[in-house]
């Protein structure tokens, strides 16, 4: 059984997206939406990872290593100004999107071994993860604009 492996890997990713969400939130504090919307990202991701880490402990011995910090790989940092701001929601939302498709992937596997206690966990935070999606792409609809056309 290979579950394991994308349980350590969404465990050890989601502490990035956590430490993402708050980096962003504080430098773009200038846009309330932002600052509110990523700390309340924050914690929600916090909750799933703290939810997983319960279950975690059972399949740990089937996981494989995997990087312990996905999103510096593609997050170096937040961006000043109208197109920083677009590029950082763009890099929560590939790393969101990598957290919901692993999620998508922990739901299957939880059914095919019959684990209640994952499946529960797994269906719950997918769609809380969905929801961040759909915020991150309203908002970079919304920001691109400016970012794009007007800013200079």
């Amino acid at each position: 059984m290979h579950l394991g492996h994308y349980i350590a890997m969404l465990h050890h990713s989601q502490q990035s997206l956590i430490d993402g969400y708050r980096a962003i939130g504080e430098a773009h504090a200038d846009e309330p939406d932002v600052r509110i919307e990523c700390e309340r990202f924050a914690r929600q991701t916090a909750s799933h990872r703290a939810q997983l880490a319960r279950v975690h402990p059972r399949y740990a011995q089937e996981a494989e290593s995997e990087p312990e910090h996905l999103l510096s790989d593609l997050f170096g940092g937040p961006r000043g100004g109208p197109l920083g701001l677009l590029r950082d929601l763009h890099d929560l939302y590939l790393a969101s999107t990598e957290s919901d498709i692993c999620w998508t992937l922990i739901t299957q596997g939880a059914r095919g071994a019959r684990d209640i206690e994952l499946l529960d966990i797994a269906t719950r935070c997918d769609g809380e993860v969905a929801v961040q999606l759909a915020w991150l792409r309203s908002k970079m609809k919304q920001a691109a604009p400016q970012a794009l056309v007007v800013a200079q």
